[in-house]
């Protein structure tokens, strides 16, 4: 634990059992010792978690755990005054030390403190009573309904609405204790209601820090190499500032280097470790017109781009580093530099914000709020909230990368869109209670109201925040994305984004699109009369002018082929709009992540932890150094040149237009120099000197070309840095067996795959098992050799591959 002294707190994690019982048919634990049933549990965890382990719980078809009461109970052992302490308890729970009860808690979001006295072994019993009662109580009467989920009591019990979302994920209920469970000694050296402020003046840290000390009154402040005395404050609590002349400032990684600062208090000779924190500056721009959104971190304008976190693992919730980090490297990995926590899932611990510090991630959270009218008239209920939000903003102190607070997720856009006036929603939870908690605890991170918000309509998404699905579930056509104007989108672009051929023939073997089985891991929206595999399929039609039924039909392998390809080609092709000069977009984070299940989720990364190929797309659209073509119509094509480095860029960019995906017809060069953070933007025709109809705009007849290069090229290297397409007639797929070569190579233990084609080879896929290549399903341009490193998984021999393309019928097979 943070704040206390080595040795005097320690986890209750060992022993633990848990039992179902009907529900109201064990008042006591005493009744529930007469239960069969008992089966090993781990603690933090959840009933969804044990019962798997037992082999007692499909995820595909759960236990509905809400209509049972859950017990989980296990022996311990301590002497003297003691402090029990509950992260987190889902939801109704009774706690029982040995036959008496000791805590009741009606909030999964709340953190519990309870003073015991021990005297030897101990049985502590924890009664997690069923919700659906609580969900059919009748509160005050909501001025609107939602339709995210049936339970509309829902929105008078504090519990997540993971496993409630019909059509979203299974119906895998949260419940147990989820959060750790702490017994410390209650003399013991500690730092209590830690306070941090971490921010960045200038060039210096300024460092605020204050405590209630429990067992000494004096404390030395430490950030590195750096000491300050704390002063003793009238109320007993002490205080201390530092400030770190030219400090390291915490930057997200695409802007520079996340430098953490080791924190401590020294009290009575004991070290009290507060973790590590950075400094770093966070300001929302809303422009000239107040319409705009745009995040400012240290000074500089971020292009903020990443996904909506979901979850490390539906049925246990874990809340380790271990469970975050393999997920939020990938999306580091992919140029990833903000992760979303939606108001619909769960707040994370503190290592999840603390593994975002060490990557250099902004994090934007929700309270977790979404779509309901929450009774705040009822003062019991505000004052539940208001200890959700304290206990949430205390634990993440001092963490550099909660940049953003948000109220919740689709309030007032549910309010409005059910019919009410503008005028007639009110949400006093957003527009007062939490940013007055906010502004309290974590004043260096910026606060939004709502997400989405701004706007005549509060879910516009050419004002302030936007939920941007224009391109997406609403159909409308690419250019929507520059149409629409949009500002910020806290959350787009969901689509059933199928996933690898290796994650579909482990968990849904020669299972064929639209079985049951398939369907269920497509997500919908409950009350709507499609689900996102025909919004894919949508797409797929008008990129590649194919009938997807019947290519699913005749050619299901090809039509698998094509829905990734077109996951791939909407991802590219929106982030490159929002992201050319001139674009009035500062942000925008995808729907989602991950998945829950596998299949043909809304992730980007599958629920195995395998990246999609949608992943790939973003991967290459997020490039800190970058190149984009847009189609200007009547301008023909421009050429945009990102660099988001802190270093200036001297490179040289190539333009090449290809006739029949061979025969170069125009090659042109020139030189470019960009400042730090610096963009610029170049004419097709300047570069040609003459025209020719880079967009074929003007149809004189057939094109002049059938695809045109663009490359980023770094000037004292040779290094290719980054590479744009553009097809002129989009829709154009031919089949060919174009022949290319290629080669599996090894530096020490690194393996590479080196690839060449003869002709352009449309949507490459790379297919290692036991690897995972750096890039894939990737447009590879005739003459260049491209590398690939490969990254060998856990468990990988030597690699052996096969390379296809979705425009040739030729297949390469490697082996080491």
């Amino acid at each position: 634990m943070r704040g206390v002294a080595a040795g005097a707190a320690r986890r209750i994690d060992a022993g633990w059992r848990m039992a179902l019982a009907e529900a109201g048919t064990c008042p006591t634990p005493r009744d529930a010792a007469r239960l069969g049933g008992w089966t090993a549990a781990e603690v933090p965890g959840t009933a969804a978690g044990a019962l798997r382990r037992a082999g007692l719980f499909d995820p595909e078809a759960p236990t509905r755990l809400h209509d049972n009461d859950v017990f989980f109970a296990a022996e311990f052992f301590g002497e003297g005054a003691h402090v029990l302490i509950f992260e987190g308890l889902a939801t109704l729970c009774e706690v029982w030390l040995d036959d008496a009860p000791i805590l009741a808690s009606d909030s999964m979001f709340h953190r519990h403190e309870v003073a015991v006295a021990l005297s030897g072994a101990h049985r502590l019993t924890l009664v997690f009573r069923a919700l659906t009662k609580a969900f059919s109580a009748r509160g005050r009467r909501a001025k609107w309904r939602t339709r995210i989920t049936p339970n509309q009591g829902a929105r008078l019990v504090r519990t997540t609405l993971l496993g409630q979302t019909p059509g979203w994920h299974p119906p895998v209920e949260a419940v147990g204790p989820w959060r750790p469970i702490h017994l410390l000694r209650a003399e013991a050296t500690r730092a209590e209601n830690v306070r941090i402020q971490s921010t960045l003046a200038g060039e210096d840290g300024v460092l605020k820090v204050s405590a209630r000390l429990v067992g000494v009154r004096a404390a030395t402040l430490v950030c590195g190499e750096h000491r300050a005395a704390m002063r003793v404050e009238p109320d007993g609590s002490v205080s201390g500032a530092l400030t770190i002349p030219n400090v390291r400032p915490w930057a997200p990684h695409t802007q520079g280097a996340p430098n953490l600062y080791p924190l401590a208090l020294e009290a009575g000779g004991v070290a009290l470790d507060l973790g590590q924190t950075g400094f770093r500056s966070i300001e929302i721009l809303r422009g000239a017109d107040g319409r705009d959104f745009a995040l400012r971190v240290n000074g500089q304008n971020i292009f903020c781009r990443g996904a909506v976190w979901t979850n490390a693992s539906l049925i246990d919730l874990p809340g380790d580093a271990e469970a975050y980090a393999p997920w939020l490297r990938l999306a580091r990995d992919a140029g990833m530099n903000m992760i979303r926590i939606s108001g619909i899932m769960t707040y994370e611990s503190r290592a999840f914000f603390e593994t975002c510090d060490q990557l250099g991630l902004l994090v934007w959270s929700d309270f977790m709020f979404a779509n309901f009218d929450y009774p705040m008239a009822d003062a019991g209920f505000a004052a539940s909230c208001q200890r959700e939000a304290e206990d949430f903003l205390g634990e993440t102190q001092g963490c550099p990368s909660l940049a953003v607070l948000c109220g919740g997720s689709e309030m007032r856009q549910q309010a409005v869109m059910m019919g009410l006036p503008f005028a007639s929603v009110s949400l006093p939870l957003t527009e007062s209670l939490l940013p007055e908690v906010a502004a309290l605890l974590r004043p260096d991170a910026a606060y939004v109201e709502n997400s989405p918000s701004g706007g005549v309509l509060p879910f516009s998404p050419s004002e302030g925040v936007a939920h941007y699905y224009g391109v997406g579930a609403y159909q409308r056509p690419l250019e929507d994305a520059r149409r629409a104007n949009v500002r910020f989108a806290a959350e787009c672009l969901a689509f059933a984004n199928v996933p690898q051929q290796a994650t579909l023939d482990a968990h849904l073997p020669k299972i064929p699109p639209h079985h049951p089985r398939w369907k269920a891991a497509v997500p919908r929206d409950n009350s709507a009369s499609w689900d996102f595999e025909d919004i894919s399929e949508f797409y797929l039609r008008e990129l590649f002018a194919l009938d997807p039924a019947r290519l699913r039909r005749e050619d299901v392998a090809r039509w698998l082929d094509f829905s990734r390809a077109t996951s791939v080609e909407v991802m590219e092709a929106t982030f490159a709009e929002w992201r050319r000069v001139g674009s009035s977009c500062n942000g925008a984070l995808v729907w989602t992540l991950q998945d829950f299940m596998p299949g043909a989720g809304w992730g980007v990364i599958d629920s195995t932890g395998l990246p999609k190929p949608a992943y790939y797309g973003l991967k290459r659209a997020f490039r800190p150094r970058q190149i984009v073509v847009s189609d200007e119509g009547g301008d023909g094509l421009r050429l945009h040149i990102i660099n988001e480095s802190a270093q200036p860029l001297r490179a040289r960019v190539e333009l090449v237009l290809l006739k029949d995906g061979r025969q170069p017809v125009i090659r042109r060069e020139t030189a470019v120099e960009l400042p730090p953070r610096g963009a610029r933007a170049l004419w097709a025709v300047e570069m040609i000197g003459a025209f020719f109809d880079t967009s074929y705009a003007y149809r004189f007849g057939p094109p002049g070309h059938d695809a045109a290069v663009a490359r980023l090229i770094d000037a004292a290297t040779g290094a290719t840095l980054a590479e744009a397409f553009h097809f002129p007639l989009r829709r154009a797929f031919a089949t060919t067996p174009i022949a290319f070569e290629g080669r599996l190579a090894q530096d020490g233990s690194e393996w590479r795959l080196e690839l060449q084609a003869p002709a352009l080879l449309r949507f490459v896929h790379i297919d290692c098992p036991g690897f995972m290549p750096e890039d894939d399903w990737f447009h590879l341009a005739p003459g260049a050799l491209r590398t690939i490193r490969l990254s060998a998984r856990a468990g990988a021999g030597e690699p052996q591959a096969e390379i296809s393309a979705l425009n040739s019928s030729f297949r390469l097979r490697l082996s080491a």
